[in-house]
């Protein structure tokens, strides 16, 4: 994800790449990302003469690591920290600094590297709407950003988080689906890939709601018919709600 977010921002032109500075442990995997992100300044560790007054960090590290680094930011008087750390509150954060510190939670998924993530965030005990206008600025610009309560941080880990692996496996399905029917599978892919694409666009565009777009394809006793009462009867939607809770409900016991 923090990968996926620093090639979102140098996209979106949010700031310069000299602007930037990623730690990352390894010398090896660091310097992969040099590779990868020519301009910008990676460093194996973080020291305090990297950092200027006022300087926000972007806290993107698996749990284990989360609270040692953000009591390191402490140390070094960092005061504004936006964590897309799973399953870590706010307040576990807040408590690893010794001063009141702005923490921001949030939730991206994958698509903010090109410019189309949802990500949701909420703001800690100590944020100010300053604070949350800084989070939605850097997660702005790379995709649609909602702000939510801290409860409800957890519906959204079960719904946008995974959801491209969701519409993933759906494609996969209808590729192959595609393929069993006498199409190359080339031709099954573009057709599919380009009919999520345009589907999703028109959605958007249109103001309708999904049910209304749905109705508008569906003739009765016609072929898209069959197909849904295929579907239904095999209980996808429900399928679909059952994934989103598990999800949900697995995001909740990570909490710490």
């Amino acid at each position: 994800m923090g990968a996926a977010l620093v090639a979102g921002l140098l996209n979106a032109h949010w700031c310069a790449p000299e602007e930037l500075l990623i730690i990352q442990r390894g010398d090896a995997k660091a310097q992969l990302l040099r590779d990868r992100f020519p301009g910008v300044r990676v460093e194996t560790s973080l020291e305090a003469e990297y950092l200027s007054p006022g300087t926000g960090v972007v806290l993107c590290v698996k749990p284990d690591y989360a609270e040692g680094i953000a009591r390191l930011c402490g140390v070094m008087g960092v005061t504004r920290l936006l964590s897309v750390v799973a399953g870590l509150t706010t307040e576990r954060l807040q408590a690893c600094f010794a001063t009141p510190v702005a923490v921001i939670r949030s939730m991206p998924n994958t698509p903010v590297v090109v410019g189309k993530g949802v990500s949701a965030i909420t703001g800690g005990a100590h944020c100010t709407s300053a604070d949350l206008d800084w989070a939605e600025s850097v997660l702005g610009a790379v995709g649609l950003v909602v702000r939510v309560t801290e409860r409800q941080i957890d519906a959204v880990s079960g719904l946008s988080g995974p959801m491209p692996a969701y519409l993933y496996l759906v494609v996969e399905a209808l590729i192959e689906a595609g393929v069993h029917q006498g199409l190359s599978r080339e031709i099954s892919r573009q057709m599919v890939v380009a009919t999520f694409e345009g589907s999703a666009a028109l959605l958007a565009a249109s103001g309708e709601s999904p049910e209304e777009l749905r109705y508008q394809v569906t003739s009765p006793g016609g072929v898209t018919a069959a197909g849904l009462r295929m579907l239904e009867g095999r209980a996808v939607r429900a399928a679909f709600l059952e994934a989103v809770a598990a999800a949900a409900e697995r995001s909740r016991s990570l909490v710490r």
